[in-house]
């Protein structure tokens, strides 16, 4: 059902050479493009004509409207069964204690008596934040995407999901109500490529059935999709900012013999039932605990649901494996040359083992933090670097939302203090009227250093 690879007994390689022995999905963002390329240039030039006729090309229903009324969000909301509402209630309070405590304040710096720098933390002005609607409902990826825009103090937020067949082209239910919860209003039924086009270009000009205005274009985009957003992002970035190129789902878990395997095979399972690509990797330096982990999954998987096109595809790919070391220290190594989305660390003294990782989206420490835990409830966000980019990138935060301003604020003294310097720099860089305008500014005579 998964594989084995032995890294045991050699001296394991560095960087990229230990990264090419480990598993990984095959997401070739590149060969996408051409796809989506006339998909973008189709909503560019024909707006949201375009989104509805590929709304109806790929999602199997043609929406009456890309904006969803009014009296639909509130519809959901109203219906929404109260444990759900509940749940989505107490996903939105932990995620703004966390996403609250990470905003940016305004900092002076006095660099010379009469000259201060000032860093000033902008929100974006308007974001396109977009949740997927395939295989599965991410209610919880509204909450993921929201809650850290509206902290940043985004002043113009507007949600995409892609039309649903049995819900008369509107998105999911679910993922309406989660919108109204959060005061959203402004939310498209329009998926994939289209939808990223449709934020990048804009609709304006067009109007719903409602009456409503088309779609003001963004100036950033946030949120996980398939390929074919990965590279319609990709495509658009310059044009509008954009978090990441979302791939695949991964679970990595760094295990001695002191874990549970029934949890370990829980917590593989439960990333392996997103996609038939996701990825589930246990890196062990215990052979026996490889054994009654596999041992598990037979087990666990028989009882599961989404086995055959899911769960059975995503742990027999070529992306999960059990990885075998020979000790701790080899463990840490491959799964910092790994860089996993979810990384948990099932060991002795898991907290500190866990500080000694680099590279990770996030980290979840010992056996009563699971990666479910953090899709929903623990108040961190789920929004996370994939296929190893966690070794550079972050996941979605309030940071992700705002942009830091230097304000340069210098006296004439300040100025007359540094300005030989600045004029023998634009000098040694062969830009002289760099240096002229210094030089402007005291009669084309270069104060002397005091």
């Amino acid at each position: 059902m998964i594989s084995r690879i032995d890294l045991r007994g050699e001296t394991l390689p560095e960087g990229s050479a230990l990264r090419d022995l480990l598993p990984r999905a095959e997401f070739d963002v590149e060969a996408a493009l051409e796809k989506v390329r006339p998909i973008c240039e189709g909503v560019r030039h024909h707006g949201a004509a375009a989104v509805i006729d590929y709304g109806e090309k790929f999602d199997g229903v043609r929406p009456a409207s890309l904006r969803v009324p009014a009296e639909a969000l509130a519809r959901a909301l109203e219906e929404l069964d109260p444990a759900v509402r509940a749940a989505l209630e107490e996903s939105i309070r932990r995620a703004r204690m966390v996403h609250r405590d990470q905003r940016r304040t305004t900092h002076t710096t006095q660099v010379v008596p009469g000259g201060t720098v000032t860093e000033k933390w902008i929100p974006v002005t308007r974001v396109g934040l977009y949740v997927p609607g395939g295989r599965s409902v991410y209610p919880s990826s509204v909450v993921m995407n929201v809650v850290p825009a509206q902290e940043a103090g985004v002043e113009g937020i507007a949600v995409s999901s892609p039309p649903q067949k049995e819900f008369d082209g509107l998105p999911h239910p679910t993922i309406l109500a989660a919108c109204a919860l959060l005061g959203v209003d402004e939310v498209y039924a329009a998926g994939g490529a289209q939808a990223i086009a449709m934020f990048a270009y804009g609709t304006e000009g067009a109007r719903s059935t409602a009456g409503e205005p088309g779609c003001a274009p963004v100036d950033l985009v946030t949120g996980p999709g398939n390929i074919y957003v990965a590279a319609a992002k990709r495509l658009l970035k310059g044009r509008i900012g954009i978090d990441a190129e979302a791939g695949p789902t991964e679970i990595a878990i760094l295990a001695d013999d002191t874990a549970d395997p029934a949890h370990l095979a829980a917590d593989l399972i439960s990333q392996a039932e997103h996609d038939p690509m996701a990825a589930a990797v246990l890196v062990t330096d215990s052979a026996e605990l490889a054994e009654a982990t596999e041992a598990e999954l037979k087990t666990q998987v028989a009882a599961s649901k989404h086995v055959d096109d899911r769960i059975v595809p995503a742990l027999a790919g070529r992306q999960s494996a059990i990885v075998l070391v020979d000790g701790l220290e080899e463990g840490l190594k491959v799964v910092d040359a790994y860089g996993a989305e979810h990384l948990e660390i099932q060991t002795a003294n898991a907290a500190a083992v866990a500080d000694r990782v680099r590279n990770a989206g996030a980290i979840f420490v010992g056996p009563w933090a699971p990666v479910s835990l953090g899709d929903y409830c623990a108040g961190s966000n789920h929004v996370l670097p994939t296929g190893g980019c966690a070794c550079h990138s972050s996941g979605l935060s309030v940071q992700s939302f705002l942009r830091g301003v230097h304000i340069v604020d210098y006296t004439r003294d300040a100025l007359a203090d540094v300005a030989h310097h600045v004029v023998t720099l634009a000098e040694a860089e062969d830009l002289p009227a760099h240096g002229a305008a210094i030089k402007a500014r005291f009669g084309w005579k270069v104060p002397e250093n005091k």
